[in-house]
């Protein structure tokens, strides 16, 4: 039986985009890149490898024998380059499916993490890995069931391609959507597909607006998107909660501050990705159904 708080519960392990920033000035926010879990209806979920993997792997120690489901978003290495130090799959006894779109340049998510741990870019090769890795090619568009779940992926506007992920379970539904750039003419018709009606997106708002059409560093065709779209799209798809994500290296936690203050003047269910933050679906889920009631008590009246 699944705890209620593991009926489906996302956690954040790292939130950064490009590189890993530690240091005094990201201590809120944390400096790790990209890696979600999530706990549903007993299983574990994580989505991206990126240093914030290594964090999450030592709180499983505990944990083991696990079996658990990887998807990769894209291989760019702020996304891959938590999983040669993700102690969990060095361990014999655990199992980890591990699913990824093919490359443009036809490389399989295997080849992409087996080359990464290859001389001489790292010491250890893939093979000392001893848990089961069942490695999984998506096709754009693919559905995946695991037992009541449904993942689906759609692709995403990035350099060298990525995809975003629509995970559904038991009348809750989660966006994940990085990395992304938005289009200057209109919102991109896969974002929306993507964030429908989700209790929770979250999004790659790497910029500010002022920061992507600066006129001294444009950041157009970088692949990133702004937390100003990042709203438009959450109003445009009935979002329930924006989780803004991705955050550029240079943004510490005042500048983060100050970003929250104004997306949630636009959009008060706005909340900013940090390290060790926890949502819980269930319970939001919940309030929203509350909410509607009480509307609707209200109206009778």
């Amino acid at each position: 039986m699944s705890s209620t708080q593991d009926l489906f519960t996302i956690q954040f392990w790292g939130v950064r985009g490009s590189i890993a920033c530690p240091g005094p000035e990201t201590v809120r926010y944390g400096g790790n890149t990209p890696c979600i879990e999530m706990r549903v209806d007993g299983k574990r979920l994580i989505f991206d490898g990126g240093t914030g993997l290594r964090v999450l792997g030592q709180s499983l120690l505990s944990q083991m024998p696990m079996e658990v489901y990887m998807f990769f978003t894209h291989s760019h290495w702020d996304h891959i380059q938590g999983f040669p130090f993700f102690v969990p799959a060095f361990i014999k006894g655990n199992c980890f499916n591990i699913y990824g779109a093919i490359a443009p340049n036809g490389a399989t998510i295997k080849q992409r993490l087996t080359d990464q741990m290859l001389h001489p870019n790292f010491p250890v090769p893939i093979r000392a890995m001893q848990a089961d890795l069942h490695f999984r090619d998506l096709e754009i568009r693919d559905k995946v069931e695991i037992g009541e779940i449904k993942v689906e992926n759609l692709p995403l506007n990035h350099p060298g391609e990525a995809v975003g992920y629509r995970v559904t379970w038991g009348g809750c539904c989660v966006a994940y959507i990085s990395d992304t750039e938005h289009f200057p003419n209109g919102l991109d018709d896969n974002v929306i597909q993507l964030a429908r009606d989700a209790d929770v997106m979250i999004y790659d708002a790497t910029y500010t607006d002022e920061e992507y059409y600066s006129q001294v560093s444009s950041k157009v065709g970088w692949g990133h998107s702004t937390w100003q779209e990042a709203v438009k799209v959450a109003k445009a798809a009935n979002v329930k909660q924006l989780v803004i994500f991705h955050h550029d290296p240079l943004h510490n936690d005042d500048f983060l501050d100050h970003v929250w203050e104004q997306a949630t003047q636009e959009f008060p269910q706005t909340i900013m990705a940090r390290e060790g933050l926890s949502i819980d679906l269930f319970q939001l889920h919940e309030q929203k159904k509350n909410w509607v009631a009480a509307q609707e008590e209200i109206a009778k009246v």
